[in-house]
């Protein structure tokens, strides 16, 4: 079976690698793209009209070599994906080296231009009107911040130079799931429409998996999202927030949420969740007549003697001696 898998994906190739009529003129002295195939504009914007079937949501065509891809934008979203070799792209004046099993996705109206690329380097763009992610947003989750943003990006109507730049040649799953909609797509097999849809649902999975290997266009939007969500999180579940369950939420690894969250808010996980704790422990000793004891496992600790200690440390007196100092006369009686 395993044989029989490989034999595909080098019959694949070997196709994908065919020279193609306008790769051809161009070998034969012809300077520049014919942007007659890609518009009808006078700004080079490719057309969805010009690349996609009628009806069809998504289509693919393999980039063309031999030549600089000048200045241009799409009105759908484009992913560009490397099977062999490399491919540069310069956004926004930057220059983002695509390799080989790396995905670049690029919001709709994104200008970019591509340097020549060779005869190894074959590239695979897939033009995707944004309804067809439709099925992908809803098998990732509504409530995913990944999710969202990515959707979000491939959905504004946007000239920002947005992209996603997802370094994941060593997730084979990734690979396998693409190769199988390449092959589906250039097979032409069957209405498989829903099919490849899903299985783009499926990468978007593994996608939100491999966040830590992905390079981003507005990467503060990102960590500015993700700092408010754990910000959220803990006002709302402070009693029994945990930074793995947070990590499960937003599908990010501890490592890289733990660097986010600091870096964007200046304190770590345990030091937001501690200042709210005991922001809440002080706000109900001043207006309750609890015990301190249910106050302290009212805010979420389980051991006193520790809480004692944290409070002191940031408030400088005991909690009995705050509260003696604080309370209000009109305090609600609990």
């Amino acid at each position: 079976m395993q044989q029989e898998v490989c034999a595909v994906q080098r019959e694949l190739l070997e196709q994908l690698r065919e020279i193609t009529e306008e790769e051809r003129r161009i070998l034969n002295g012809e300077a520049e793209v014919d942007r007659d195939l890609y518009t009808s504009g006078s700004d080079f914007t490719i057309d969805s009209n010009k690349m996609l079937e009628e009806g069809k949501l998504i289509a693919i065509r393999t980039h063309t070599r031999f030549v600089h891809f000048p200045l241009h934008r799409h009105n759908y979203v484009e992913v560009l994906y490397v099977c062999e070799g490399t491919l540069t792209n310069i956004i926004d004046g930057k220059q983002v080296i695509v390799r080989k099993g790396e995905l670049l996705f690029l919001n709709q109206f994104t200008h970019h231009e591509i340097l020549a690329a060779g005869r190894s380097d074959i590239a695979i763009n897939f033009m995707v009107l944004p309804e067809f992610f439709d099925v992908a947003y809803s098998m990732a989750g509504n409530n995913n911040v990944l999710a969202d943003f990515l959707v979000n990006v491939l959905r504004r109507d946007n000239q920002q130079g947005e992209y996603l730049h997802f370094k994941v040649s060593e997730v084979l799953q990734i690979q396998n799931l693409l190769e199988n909609i390449i092959y589906s797509l250039v097979t032409g097999r069957g209405n498989q429409n829903k099919i490849n849809q899903t299985t783009m649902g499926l990468i978007f999975l593994y996608l939100m998996d491999s966040v830590q290997y992905v390079e981003m266009r507005l990467p503060n939007q990102y960590e500015n999202m993700i700092s408010m969500t754990t910000l959220d999180y803990i006002e709302q579940k402070y009693r029994t927030a945990t930074l793995t369950e947070l990590c499960d939420m937003l599908h990010l690894p501890m490592h890289v949420l733990s660097k986010m969250i600091k870096k964007t808010t200046g304190f770590n996980f345990k030091e937001l969740l501690q200042r709210k704790r005991l922001g809440k422990a002080v706000e109900l000793m001043c207006d309750t007549d609890l015990p301190i004891s249910d106050i302290i496992a009212a805010v979420g600790y389980e051991n006193n003697s520790y809480f004692h200690r944290v409070f002191k440390e940031r408030y400088g007196v005991t909690p009995r001696a705050f509260r003696v100092a604080n309370k209000k006369n009109d305090k609600v009686r609990l």
